[in-house]
């Protein structure tokens, strides 16, 4: 059976609901980051209650996006993504019908389980639902609506902050979900990949949330009085875990048996470069992370921009991306990675330290914009070839789930770093009630990150390889071209040779 052509009504309305689908989870991480000084003032949260409100939604999420992917595999794409988008839906109403940071954390919680149902969703769907000659189109202008949607997002969000209230930031993805839901239970095909047997690894899933959750509580708790306790109890816990989920997947990856297969294939680990570029995309994503955490909090605690205005601030960033990112992927592919990748890390090293001067009675045009510039021209140029670099070092085999790996990798690195930077540099307690504590501290933060994203540029240098790219075959290339994704990499689903099979096979 044929797939869906893009020039079908079907598969435009397929494109919406991915689209709007993804959207919605994406744009939910950047546009609570504008919320947080008003919803800080509502509930009267601490820094570690505006470190939780963020980290909470990204530890559910980067612990489980490879098991949900997995689950639309076997369950059904469409089913598992639409039962993602319900669930993040009702976890919104929670979070917009908060009484308390207690109450907005659990429910950021149970949004990041809707966020790992339907973000491994969005991409396969259209993958396996376009005909072979169209997918590649369909996933060009799934990227780009994607970009502009999240180029669109804070700027909404800050206009919603700003004239509604932080609380319609969460409640708008109601009837947002509404529309997908209806969309694509009407017009979506259900897919499935029929060679998807056997047992899920529950047990690596578990131990990797709890690993997550146990080492972001140490890190983030660790500077209040009277917690030592409680600190070191969850710091052995998350250091215990990630020991077991070493064992587990070491022993669910030995030949034989009827396990499960493991979340984690260890053995893509044993090429040198698949780790090394998965200990840069840790560096870069963990340094990208307090970023975003900290710099339009400084822009409304200690530069006082409006909500809006500090929503609006990183738009060059991801509409740079958005115009940049696939030519410098084309460019990787034909210099090799290492070039690009270096220089955009030392650019956006730079761009973060101009950035660190933003203080009291700061000018967009003067002080804001020039280091955002640079920031975004750097992302453009790194992003890209390192989701490239990524596929192109892990075994054929494993094409797939290495972008799902990097992608975690990524997550994993943004919640332990706004957990463990803000605190050491002295951002703790009811630090953003005091824009001169909070300044100065955030000058802090952004030297630091600049030295990790310098860190990365070198580690780069010394470790990809500049004929990667062009000795991978089509399996291992991406078909995402375009990336505006701050928060982790684009995720990569199965090769196109494999999603045309499962189109045939598992369309319903």
């Amino acid at each position: 059976m044929s797939g869906v052509r893009l020039s079908q009504p079907q598969g435009r309305w397929i494109l919406l609901a991915t689209v709007l689908g993804s959207g919605v989870a994406s744009l939910d991480a950047t546009v609570v980051n504008v919320a947080l000084p008003k919803l800080a003032g509502d509930l009267g949260a601490s820094m570690a209650g505006l470190q939780w409100t963020v980290n909470a939604y990204t530890l559910t999420l980067a612990g489980l996006i490879l098991l949900g992917g997995s689950l639309g595999d076997r369950f059904g794409r469409r089913k598992v993504f639409v039962i993602g988008v319900v669930w993040f839906a009702v976890a919104s109403l929670l979070c917009g019908a908060a009484q308390n940071v207690g109450m907005l954390i659990a429910s950021r919680a149970l949004q990041g389980v809707g966020g790992a149902l339907l973000t491994p969703g969005s991409l396969a769907i259209i993958q396996a639902s376009f005909d072979k000659d169209d997918r590649p189109r369909a996933v060009g202008a799934w990227s780009g609506l994607s970009g502009v949607a999240g180029a669109i997002g804070p700027f909404a969000g800050g206009w919603l902050v700003e004239v509604a209230g932080w609380r319609w930031v969460f409640l708008l993805n109601a009837p947002l979900a509404v529309i997908v839901v209806l969309v694509a239970l009407r017009h979506v095909p259900e897919t499935r990949d029929p060679e998807a047997t056997g047992r899920f690894d529950f047990a690596g899933a578990v131990l990797a949330a709890l690993t997550l959750a146990g080492t972001t509580y140490a890190l983030t708790e660790a500077p209040n009085k009277g917690s030592g306790a409680s600190v070191a109890v969850a710091g052995a816990v998350g250091i215990g875990c990630a020991v077991a989920f070493v064992l587990v997947e070491r022993r669910l990856g030995r030949p034989g048996g009827h396990h499960p297969q493991p979340m984690l294939p260890l053995t893509m680990f044993a090429n040198r470069e698949f780790s090394a570029v998965n200990a840069v995309t840790f560096i870069v994503y963990g340094a990208m992370g307090v970023m975003f955490f900290l710099f339009v909090l400084n822009l409304q605690v200690v530069a006082k921009f409006t909500p809006i205005e500090a929503g609006t601030a990183l738009l060059p960033t991801t509409a740079m991306m958005l115009l940049l990112s696939s030519r410098a992927g084309g460019l990787a592919q034909k210099i090799g990675p290492r070039i690009p990748m270096t220089v955009g890390l030392l650019l956006a090293a730079g761009g973060m330290a101009l950035v660190s001067r933003v203080g009291a009675h700061a000018s967009y045009w003067r002080d804001v914009l020039p280091g955002v510039l640079v920031f975004g021209l750097g992302l453009s140029a790194m992003v890209a070839p390192l989701t490239a670099t990524v596929l192109a070092s892990a075994d054929v085999r494993h094409a797939g789930i290495a972008s799902g790996v990097n992608n975690a990798v990524a997550r994993a690195a943004g919640l332990l770093a706004v957990a463990a930077i803000p605190p050491l540099v002295g951002l703790t307690g009811d630090a953003y009630r005091d824009p001169a504590k909070f300044s100065h501290g955030f000058h802090q933060a952004m030297l630091v990150c600049a030295g990790m994203l310098v860190a990365g540029a070198v580690l780069t240098l010394f470790t990809v390889k500049e004929d990667t790219l062009k000795a991978a075959p089509p399996s291992q290339k991406p078909e995402c071209k375009t990336h505006c994704a701050v928060g982790a990499p684009p995720l990569e689903s199965e090769h196109p040779a494999t999603a045309g099979a499962a189109a045939e096979a598992g369309t319903a």
